[in-house]
This record gives structure tokens, sequence and C-alpha cells, in this order.
């Protein structure tokens, strides 16, 4: 571990960073092109359960994944989650009937339930207290640089070759984030190998009480993410954006900076002033989406969401590991990840049930999603009152 004036940004630093990046592109860029997909064979009822069924095995792994992390070590993990995307990638093609795409997006969940949990973990690890802020912020960029670069990638794919093609570059570049992370040295002091005794979860491996408040403001967070990631490709389309990755790509841009800038801020004033400002904005980013029925004003809201996430995001994490047990690093990040898989599957699943294909209905929803970031932001405020 650093001093506090030494440098974070060692070469370990820097290959988890870029491994996140392409972890999280590699899953990410079949969003925008799955709803089209699932048409093509014949379940277009279904497209509510393309990220709800996702982050329900994502959720269900986490308190496997934060336990696994605190035995076997923070590597193996990370190194799981990628080799599910890359299995995962090369199935899509076998696998052509709606029950077995279905089986896949319960399947490709892992993924998620296992490497994020163990990156936070050991970038804790490596990173002094003073500065997890700014840490986590920038290894927050690069996994959202991920997230916006993996739709733009994939519905460029998507528009020159077959979704095949599609499905292959996924495991190609899930492939890569795992060779990014085989030369980092791992950081679990205490390592024991693994034995499938760890995969016995008690009720208390599974939630990490001390970090309940910052879970649940990830939660009503994150219940609009799952209703963006679900409704925007069409809504796009609706709007006439030929690619329907330009959304995720506006927010992301505008979420890169204030990373950085957010988590250093927060490392100076505090988590919860920053979490405030996050969610205020998030809460007019989700209506001008809603109102807003054109592109430019769809861009717009792309813009107000970037920035509210890209504060969000680093402020939660550190003030995760703020309050978590220094030991169980890992089941700390898992609540959190649990509360994020919760919000998504769920705002995914009931705006996927609503929808049916009926454009008129996404400004409600996006209305009902700004409800929660101003529930949540009434929990803060209240909360710094007592």
């Amino acid at each position: 571990m650093k001093d506090k004036k030494g440098s974070i940004y060692t070469i370990n630093f820097a290959l988890i960073s870029l491994s996140s990046l392409l972890f999280s592109a590699s899953y990410n860029m079949l969003i925008p092109e799955l709803p089209a997909y699932l048409s093509s064979i014949n379940g277009a009822e279904y497209k509510g359960l393309i990220i709800s069924l996702f982050t329900l095995t994502a959720g269900l792994s986490r308190p496997f994944s934060g336990k696994l992390t605190d035995t076997i070590g923070r590597k193996p993990v990370i190194v799981i989650g990628a080799m599910v995307c890359l299995v995962s990638g090369f199935l899509y093609p076998i696998l052509t009937t709606v029950s077995g795409f279905l089986f896949l997006r319960l399947l490709h969940g892992f993924s998620t339930g296992f490497s994020p949990t163990a990156i936070s973990a050991y970038v804790s690890d490596i990173i002094p207290r003073e500065r997890w802020g700014e840490a986590l912020g920038i290894q927050g960029l690069c996994f959202s640089t991920g997230l916006a670069l993996g739709p733009a990638l994939g519905s460029f794919i998507r528009l020159h070759y077959s979704f095949d093609i599609l499905f292959y570059t996924s495991s190609c570049i899930a492939l890569i984030s795992i060779i990014m992370v085989v030369g980092i040295k791992e950081t679990l002091v205490h390592k024991k190998t693994f034995s499938f005794s760890d995969l016995r979860i008690s009720k208390n491996d599974i939630i990490a009480r001390e970090v309940l408040p910052s879970a649940l403001i990830t939660f009503l967070t994150y219940i609009g993410f799952g209703v963006i990631l679900t409704l925007i490709p069409d809504w796009s389309d609706h709007l006439g954006i030929i690619n329907k990755g330009t959304f995720f790509i506006v927010f992301t841009a505008s979420s890169l900076l204030i990373r950085v800038i957010a988590g250093k801020i927060s490392d100076a004033y505090g988590r919860i002033p920053v979490i405030n400002i996050g969610l205020v904005i998030l809460f007019i980013a989700l209506i001008l989406i809603g109102y807003l029925n054109t592109i430019k004003g769809l861009l717009t809201g792309a813009v107000f969401y970037g920035l509210a996430m890209g504060i969000l995001s680093p402020a939660l994490n550190a003030w995760t590991v703020d309050m978590s047990d220094p030991n169980h690093k890992g089941k700390a990040m898992a609540t959190m990840y649990i509360a994020l898989e919760a919000g998504i599957g769920l705002g995914a699943f009931f705006s996927g049930v609503y929808y049916q294909d009926i454009i008129s209905k996404i400004p409600l929803i996006m209305y009902i999603c700004a409800a929660m970031a101003a529930v949540g932001l009434l929990y803060m405020l209240f909360r710094k009152k007592s």
C-alpha cells in the first residue's frame, strides 16, 4: 500500500482498471442489440427479462463472490467473472431458441456477480484510505468507459456484420480482460485454497449490515439504470437515432471527468454532501429524458444522467468501503452490488412488463424513476439530521 503522498498510479492499478474497462465492454456491448435479437427469434414479449434475468443471477451470486473474495483471493474471483463472459459469448450462437436465450441471460449474469466485487476490494487494498474516493472514481471511470464503448461497438458490429460476430467479439474482449490481470499481485494476505465448503453460505455471509445505508441509496439510484438499459434502445429508435448506443456514449462521456473530481471532493469534504448533489442531478436527468421528446432532448438528458452517475458511483463505492469491516470488504462490496443488481433487475422487469412496446408509456416510467431518486434524497437528508 502507498503512503498518503505516494502515487496511486501503479502498474497494478492500471492493469486492474484496464481489465475492468474490457470486462464491462464485453457484456454491455450486447445490450442495445439484444431486444432486436430476441424479436428475431420470436421472443419480443420477453424483452423485460433481458436485463432482469441477468441481474437476478448477478445478485444471487454476490454472497458467494463476496465470501470467495475474502477467502481465496481477489484475482481468482475476477477471472471467474470474465470467464463466464467468455463462455457465454460462444454459447449464444448455439442456443438459438427463446428458452436457450433466457437460460444464457441467467448464466451471463454470474459474470457481474463476481468480477466487480473483487475489483473494488482489490483497488481498496492497494490504495490508501485517504484516496479511496479518487481511486474508485478512476476505476469506475474505466468501467463506465467500457459500458459506453461496448454498446457503440456492438451496434457498429451489428450494422455491418451478423449477431454471431457480435457474440464472438464479446468473448474475445472478455479473454483480453483476463490476460490483463494474470500478472497482477494478489493482495489478500491470509488467502486459502478453495474448497467446496467455501460455497456454503450462512445468513451472516449474505449482508453486511454496516453498509445498509449505502446499499439503500444504490438500490434507489439503479432502478432508473435498469429502466434505461431496457427502454432507451427503443426510445432512441422512436426518436430516429440510428446507433442505439449513442445515448450510452453521451452519458458516459459526461461522467468521465466528473468521476475523478467527485471522488476527490468526497475524499476532502465527505461522501454525504456529494451523494446529495448527485441525487438532485439524477432527479433532473430522469425528468428531462421523459419530458423532452426529441433527439436533442434525449441527449441533454443523457448529459445530466452521466453527471449524476459520475458523481454518485465513486461516492457510493467509497462510502461503502468507509463503513465496511476491513476483514470483510468483499462482503461489504457484495452487499452494495446486491442492492445495485436488485435495482437494475426490478427496474428492468417492471418497466418491461408495463411497457409492452407502447412508446407513449416511456415518459411516465421515467417520472417514476425520478421519484425514486427523490425518495433517496429525502432519506439522506433525514439521516443527516438524525
